[in-house]
């Protein structure tokens, strides 16, 4: 089904739901959650997927899984077109229990596609619950993808992070954050691995990953981008990329479209 709202959760009595939307460059969808899992494929564009903990970057032609009654906002980057799988909570075992940034593999998104343009059914037709079977068990092999980013609890540590996203800079240095913290780098480094399970340069490292990907995908060149974020030269944001998603900017890109 497409160009539905999600409020057809609301009624159906169906284990999974296939809904098909578009949305424009910047939308933001608010802070909300739904009782069924929620598959998410991104056939163009790029989706920001923020809960109070953590934020995932789902670049075009992957995949991001919400498991039941999870809180999140997303915002859009680009035109996004989003397919999505909506699994009951009774269905989602053998599913991951956590938010995950995932590969999907070229059946999987047919599978999908197919789903996306069946009509709307009272009760679905035997093929269609043979596909949507289909669909539930090829998830449970999902691959996942290290996309996301980890935000502290601590309020004034969190600012920090957020405004090192909008302006990212590889070289910047734990003394900065402490001198700013009025802390020992000591107590800053127990504080930031205690709030975000990474140390402060891994942190960063996967910071800049992040941030990288949505202007990558906007179209900025590698060179633009790895300069933007502080690397001496795009060599060492290329092996920084490879070393995290096992390829080359310029082939993951390729991949996208």
């Amino acid at each position: 089904m497409r160009h539905l709202s999600v409020d057809i959760l609301h009624t159906t009595p169906h284990g999974m739901v296939a809904l098909g939307n578009d949305y424009p460059d910047g939308h933001v969808i608010p802070r909300h959650e739904h009782r069924h899992g929620q598959l998410v494929f991104g056939a163009s564009g790029t989706l920001i997927l923020s809960t109070q903990a953590t934020t995932w970057i789902m670049p075009p032609q992957r995949g991001l899984w919400i498991p039941p009654a999870t809180p999140h906002d997303v915002r859009m980057l680009g035109e996004v077109s989003l397919q999505s799988i909506f699994v009951a909570p009774e269905l989602t075992d053998g599913l991951p229990q956590n938010c995950q940034v995932v590969e999907i593999t070229p059946f999987l998104q047919a599978l999908i596609g197919r789903a996306v343009d069946l009509p709307a059914e009272n009760e679905p037709a035997a093929g269609t619950m043979a596909l949507m079977n289909l669909i539930r068990c090829e998830m449970q092999s999902l691959t996942a993808l290290p996309l996301s980013l980890p935000f502290p609890g601590d309020k004034k540590l969190a600012s920090l992070c957020r405004k090192f996203l909008i302006r990212p800079d590889i070289h910047t240095t734990i003394d900065e954050w402490c001198q700013s913290l009025r802390m020992s780098r000591r107590t800053f480094t127990r504080l930031f691995r205690r709030e975000t399970g990474l140390s402060f340069a891994e942190w960063r490292q996967q910071a800049c990953l992040v941030a990288a990907l949505p202007r990558l995908t906007a179209g900025e060149s590698v060179t633009a981008v790895a300069l933007a974020l502080g690397y001496d030269n795009p060599a060492a944001f290329t092996t920084m990329f490879r070393q995290r998603l096992g390829t080359s900017p310029r082939y993951y890109l390729n991949r996208s479209h």
